[in-house]
C-alpha cells in the first residue's frame, strides 16, 4: 500500500492542475482548513468529499481495560467526518 500524500504533494498536484503557483495552492488549502475549523459547529461541507459535523455524545458507562472496573464516561462533544455518497462511489465503485 502506498503512503498518504503530504500537504506539499497535495499542493503540488493542485498547483499543476489549476495552473497556479504552489504558494497559491498552499494558501487555498489553509483557507479551506480555516473555514472548516470556524464552521464545524454548524457543519462544514466539502462538496463531493463529505461533511464535518459536531456531535454530542451522551454520558455512558465504560470499563477500564486494565482493571475491569466499571467507570462513568462524561458527556462530550466530538467532531466527525461523514463521507459523501459521491466519494464512496468513486473510491469503492458504484453498486
Amino acid at each position: 500500500m502506498s503512503k498518504a500524500l503530504t500537504k506539499s504533494q497535495i499542493a503540488g498536484a493542485i498547483a499543476e492542475k489549476a495552473e497556479i503557483s504552489k504558494k497559491q495552492a498552499v494558501a487555498i488549502l489553509e483557507i479551506i482548513a480555516g473555514l472548516a475549523y470556524k464552521n464545524a459547529k454548524n457543519s462544514f461541507t466539502l462538496p463531493g468529499l463529505g461533511k464535518l459535523v459536531l456531535v454530542h455524545r451522551k454520558a455512558r458507562l465504560g470499563r477500564n481495560p486494565a482493571t475491569g472496573e466499571t467507570i462513568q464516561i462524561k458527556a462530550k462533544k466530538v467532531v466527525k467526518f461523514r463521507v459523501a455518497k459521491a466519494a464512496k462511489d468513486a473510491i469503492l465503485g458504484a453498486k
